[in-house]
Protein backbone atom coordinates (compact mmCIF):
# COMPACT_ATOMS: atom_id res chain seq x y z
CA UNK A 1 0.00 0.00 0.00
CA UNK A 2 1.34 3.42 -0.99
CA UNK A 3 3.45 6.11 2.23
CA UNK A 4 2.95 9.38 0.68
CA UNK A 5 5.86 11.55 0.90
CA UNK A 6 7.84 13.46 -1.19
CA UNK A 7 10.45 12.20 -4.52
CA UNK A 8 10.63 10.37 -7.15
CA UNK A 9 11.01 7.21 -5.13
CA UNK A 10 7.80 7.43 -3.02
CA UNK A 11 5.43 4.54 -2.51
CA UNK A 12 2.34 4.35 -0.63
CA UNK A 13 3.11 2.15 2.70
CA UNK A 14 0.74 1.05 5.90
CA UNK A 15 1.18 3.93 8.11
CA UNK A 16 -0.53 2.14 11.47
CA UNK A 17 1.40 1.29 13.97
CA UNK A 18 3.05 -2.06 14.19
CA UNK A 19 1.57 -2.98 17.73
CA UNK A 20 0.38 -2.98 21.08
CA UNK A 21 4.03 -2.57 23.66
CA UNK A 22 4.58 -1.97 27.37
CA UNK A 23 5.09 0.79 29.00
CA UNK A 24 8.78 0.10 28.65
CA UNK A 25 8.49 -0.14 24.90
CA UNK A 26 9.12 -3.71 24.67
CA UNK A 27 6.31 -5.16 21.87
CA UNK A 28 3.70 -7.19 23.73
CA UNK A 29 3.21 -10.88 22.30
CA UNK A 30 -0.14 -11.67 21.70
CA UNK A 31 -2.54 -13.89 24.35
CA UNK A 32 -5.55 -16.47 23.00
CA UNK A 33 -6.76 -15.02 25.49
CA UNK A 34 -7.23 -11.27 24.84
CA UNK A 35 -9.28 -10.25 22.35
CA UNK A 36 -8.33 -7.92 19.21
CA UNK A 37 -8.67 -4.46 19.59
CA UNK A 38 -9.55 -1.69 17.24
CA UNK A 39 -7.33 1.26 17.63
CA UNK A 40 -8.77 4.08 16.90
CA UNK A 41 -6.43 6.16 13.97
CA UNK A 42 -4.41 9.40 15.39
CA UNK A 43 -5.78 12.47 14.03
CA UNK A 44 -4.76 13.11 10.11
CA UNK A 45 -4.39 9.33 10.13
CA UNK A 46 -7.39 7.89 8.92
CA UNK A 47 -6.77 10.43 5.71
CA UNK A 48 -3.50 9.55 4.79
CA UNK A 49 -4.82 5.55 5.08
CA UNK A 50 -7.61 6.87 2.80
CA UNK A 51 -5.32 8.22 0.34
CA UNK A 52 -2.90 5.57 0.20
CA UNK A 53 -5.71 2.76 -0.37
CA UNK A 54 -7.34 5.13 -2.99
CA UNK A 55 -3.41 5.25 -4.62
CA UNK A 56 -3.21 1.34 -4.24
CA UNK A 57 -6.44 0.57 -5.88
CA UNK A 58 -5.15 2.85 -8.86
CA UNK A 59 -2.56 0.51 -9.47
CA UNK A 60 -5.20 -2.52 -10.27
CA UNK A 61 -6.64 -3.48 -13.65
CA UNK A 62 -9.76 -1.87 -14.49
CA UNK A 63 -9.18 1.06 -11.94
CA UNK A 64 -10.35 3.88 -13.88
CA UNK A 65 -13.80 3.99 -12.19
CA UNK A 66 -13.43 3.70 -8.62
CA UNK A 67 -16.24 3.76 -6.31
CA UNK A 68 -16.59 4.91 -2.71
CA UNK A 69 -18.46 2.09 -1.90
CA UNK A 70 -15.43 -0.20 -3.19
CA UNK A 71 -12.74 2.32 -1.32
CA UNK A 72 -14.41 1.89 2.05
CA UNK A 73 -14.71 -1.99 1.68
CA UNK A 74 -11.12 -2.09 1.08
CA UNK A 75 -10.62 0.07 4.36
CA UNK A 76 -13.17 -2.20 6.03
CA UNK A 77 -15.20 1.04 7.26
CA UNK A 78 -18.52 2.60 5.63
CA UNK A 79 -18.68 5.42 3.36
CA UNK A 80 -19.33 7.62 5.75
CA UNK A 81 -16.72 7.57 7.62
CA UNK A 82 -14.89 7.93 4.03
CA UNK A 83 -17.25 11.19 4.24
CA UNK A 84 -16.22 12.31 7.61
CA UNK A 85 -12.31 13.21 6.64
CA UNK A 86 -12.99 14.38 2.98
CA UNK A 87 -16.35 16.31 1.37
CA UNK A 88 -16.77 14.10 -1.65
CA UNK A 89 -14.37 11.72 -3.92
CA UNK A 90 -12.84 14.41 -5.91
CA UNK A 91 -11.57 15.82 -2.71
CA UNK A 92 -9.80 12.62 -1.94
CA UNK A 93 -8.46 13.03 -6.00
CA UNK A 94 -6.93 16.36 -5.08
CA UNK A 95 -5.23 15.20 -1.96
CA UNK A 96 -3.16 12.90 -4.64
CA UNK A 97 -2.74 15.76 -6.74
CA UNK A 98 -1.15 17.85 -4.07
CA UNK A 99 1.47 14.74 -3.23
CA UNK A 100 2.21 14.63 -7.01
CA UNK A 101 2.12 18.56 -7.10
CA UNK A 102 4.27 19.10 -4.32
CA UNK A 103 6.66 16.66 -4.79
CA UNK A 104 7.71 17.55 -7.94
CA UNK A 105 7.72 20.88 -7.60
CA UNK A 106 10.04 19.98 -4.89
CA UNK A 107 12.45 18.06 -7.06
CA UNK A 108 12.42 20.52 -10.12
CA UNK A 109 13.38 23.07 -7.04
CA UNK A 110 16.04 20.71 -6.50
CA UNK A 111 17.33 20.76 -9.78
CA UNK A 112 17.35 23.76 -10.60
CA UNK A 113 19.50 24.86 -7.34
CA UNK A 114 22.25 22.01 -8.41
CA UNK A 115 22.52 23.61 -12.05
CA UNK A 116 22.83 27.16 -10.44
CA UNK A 117 25.79 25.32 -8.66
CA UNK A 118 26.98 23.80 -11.61
CA UNK A 119 29.54 25.53 -13.78
CA UNK A 120 27.35 27.43 -16.90
CA UNK A 121 28.46 26.17 -20.15
CA UNK A 122 26.38 25.94 -23.75
CA UNK A 123 25.12 22.39 -22.35
CA UNK A 124 24.09 23.44 -18.85
CA UNK A 125 20.46 23.73 -19.91
CA UNK A 126 20.23 20.74 -21.82
CA UNK A 127 21.60 18.44 -18.39
CA UNK A 128 18.98 20.28 -16.71
CA UNK A 129 16.26 19.53 -19.18
CA UNK A 130 17.51 15.85 -19.03
CA UNK A 131 17.11 15.64 -15.30
CA UNK A 132 14.16 17.10 -14.64
CA UNK A 133 12.24 15.00 -17.40
CA UNK A 134 14.37 11.70 -15.80
CA UNK A 135 12.67 12.77 -12.82
CA UNK A 136 9.39 12.67 -14.05
CA UNK A 137 9.43 9.63 -15.64
CA UNK A 138 10.58 7.96 -12.54
CA UNK A 139 8.28 9.60 -10.55
CA UNK A 140 5.73 8.03 -12.36
CA UNK A 141 7.55 4.39 -12.48
CA UNK A 142 7.90 4.70 -8.85
CA UNK A 143 4.01 5.69 -8.35
CA UNK A 144 2.03 4.16 -11.15
CA UNK A 145 -1.49 4.74 -9.06
CA UNK A 146 -0.30 8.41 -9.36
CA UNK A 147 1.10 8.33 -13.00
CA UNK A 148 -2.66 7.28 -13.95
CA UNK A 149 -3.78 10.32 -12.12
CA UNK A 150 -1.52 12.89 -13.96
CA UNK A 151 -2.48 11.14 -17.44
CA UNK A 152 -6.19 11.60 -16.67
CA UNK A 153 -7.04 8.50 -16.78
CA UNK A 154 -8.67 8.07 -13.15
CA UNK A 155 -9.71 11.48 -13.72
CA UNK A 156 -12.21 10.68 -16.39
CA UNK A 157 -15.58 10.25 -14.99
CA UNK A 158 -14.60 12.99 -11.96
CA UNK A 159 -15.38 16.61 -11.51
CA UNK A 160 -13.67 18.35 -14.35
CA UNK A 161 -11.47 20.75 -12.31
CA UNK A 162 -9.26 17.56 -11.46
CA UNK A 163 -8.39 17.59 -14.83
CA UNK A 164 -8.21 21.18 -15.49
CA UNK A 165 -5.79 21.38 -12.31
CA UNK A 166 -3.31 18.11 -13.51
CA UNK A 167 -3.63 20.48 -17.37
CA UNK A 168 -2.21 23.13 -15.26
CA UNK A 169 0.40 20.95 -13.75
CA UNK A 170 2.04 19.94 -17.24
CA UNK A 171 1.93 23.67 -18.01
CA UNK A 172 4.02 24.50 -15.47
CA UNK A 173 6.31 21.53 -16.20
CA UNK A 174 6.40 22.80 -19.92
CA UNK A 175 7.27 26.50 -18.40
CA UNK A 176 9.95 24.64 -16.47
CA UNK A 177 10.96 23.24 -18.79
CA UNK A 178 11.62 26.51 -21.10
CA UNK A 179 13.07 27.96 -18.21
CA UNK A 180 15.83 25.52 -18.70
CA UNK A 181 16.08 25.45 -22.36
CA UNK A 182 16.66 29.47 -23.35
CA UNK A 183 20.57 29.14 -22.67
CA UNK A 184 20.91 26.16 -25.13
CA UNK A 185 19.09 28.04 -27.57
CA UNK A 186 20.54 31.35 -26.75
CA UNK A 187 24.22 29.67 -27.23
CA UNK A 188 23.20 28.19 -30.39
CA UNK A 189 23.22 31.67 -31.86
CA UNK A 190 19.70 30.87 -32.55
CA UNK A 191 17.80 34.51 -33.92
CA UNK A 192 14.25 33.35 -32.12
CA UNK A 193 15.96 31.86 -28.96
CA UNK A 194 12.55 31.95 -26.96
CA UNK A 195 10.92 30.64 -29.73
CA UNK A 196 12.74 27.58 -30.04
CA UNK A 197 13.26 27.11 -26.16
CA UNK A 198 8.89 27.09 -26.16
CA UNK A 199 9.23 24.31 -28.91
CA UNK A 200 11.35 22.13 -27.70
CA UNK A 201 9.72 21.90 -24.03
CA UNK A 202 6.50 21.19 -25.56
CA UNK A 203 8.14 18.73 -27.39
CA UNK A 204 9.69 17.49 -24.38
CA UNK A 205 6.46 17.53 -22.14
CA UNK A 206 4.74 15.64 -24.46
CA UNK A 207 7.42 12.67 -24.57
CA UNK A 208 6.71 12.42 -20.58
CA UNK A 209 2.82 12.27 -21.02
CA UNK A 210 3.27 9.86 -24.20
CA UNK A 211 5.61 7.61 -21.87
CA UNK A 212 3.30 8.37 -19.04
CA UNK A 213 0.12 7.24 -20.82
CA UNK A 214 1.95 4.18 -22.36
CA UNK A 215 2.77 3.19 -18.95
CA UNK A 216 -0.54 3.15 -17.38
CA UNK A 217 -2.21 1.65 -20.61
CA UNK A 218 -0.17 -1.17 -21.55
CA UNK A 219 -0.91 -2.24 -17.49
CA UNK A 220 2.40 -0.78 -16.14
CA UNK A 221 4.58 -3.09 -18.18
CA UNK A 222 5.98 -0.66 -21.02
CA UNK A 223 8.05 1.49 -18.60
CA UNK A 224 8.32 5.29 -18.84
CA UNK A 225 12.67 4.85 -18.65
CA UNK A 226 12.01 2.39 -21.08
CA UNK A 227 15.41 3.67 -23.66
CA UNK A 228 15.56 7.03 -21.50
CA UNK A 229 19.07 7.99 -22.14
CA UNK A 230 18.84 7.15 -25.85
CA UNK A 231 15.42 9.10 -26.31
CA UNK A 232 17.12 12.00 -24.45
CA UNK A 233 20.20 11.81 -27.05
CA UNK A 234 18.29 12.34 -30.05
CA UNK A 235 15.45 14.73 -28.17
CA UNK A 236 18.28 17.19 -26.98
CA UNK A 237 21.24 16.02 -29.17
Amino acid sequence: MPTIEPGPNATLADPTDAGARAEDGTALAPTDTAPAIRKRPKPGERRVQILQALAAMLELPGAERITTAALAARLDVSEAALYRHFASKAQMFEGLIEFIEQSVFSLINQIAARGEAEEKDAAAGQRQAGRLVAMLLQFAEKNPGMTRVMVGDALVFENERLQQRMNLFFDKIEASLRQCLRPLTDAGGSATPTADAQVLASLLTAFVVGRMQRFARSGFKRLPSEYLDASLARLLG
